[in-house]
């Protein structure tokens, strides 16, 4: 079983600026076929959003989501893992804060994201 954040990650990463509206952010998505960006700024992670942020933190509410920024409904602060950090490290932060993906983060800056399934081996 892998022991490392870096062996069970997936390298890359697909970010929007704050200022990105969510029609922006979602169209990403879906070209890319994931269900989340990070939100940056100068390179540095500021927020996760995803489909689910979208839909419960605008949609649900009514808002315009070709005026209303991603950052204005990401996940912040995001939860971050580096890539030397141990898989029990991610699983540990994944359940307390009850989420799915972790950007994983190298001297500030996104380099991949680990999911559930890449720590649970599904």
């Amino acid at each position: 079983m892998a022991r490392f954040v870096r062996e069970v990650m997936t390298a890359g990463v697909t970010a929007v600026p704050p200022d990105a509206s969510l029609v922006e952010a979602a169209q990403l998505m879906r070209a890319q076929d994931i269900g989340n960006v990070l939100v940056t700024r100068a390179g540095r992670v500021i927020g996760v959003l995803t489909d689910r942020d979208i839909t419960l933190r605008a949609v649900a509410e009514g808002v315009d989501p070709l005026t209303v920024s991603a950052q204005a409904v990401c996940t912040r602060p995001p939860v971050c893992v580096g890539p030397d950090d141990e898989v029990a490290t991610a699983v540990t932060l994944m359940r307390r804060h009850a989420v799915r993906r972790l950007p994983v983060v190298a001297e500030g800056r996104p380099i991949g994201m680990v999911t559930l399934g890449d720590v649970t081996g599904h």
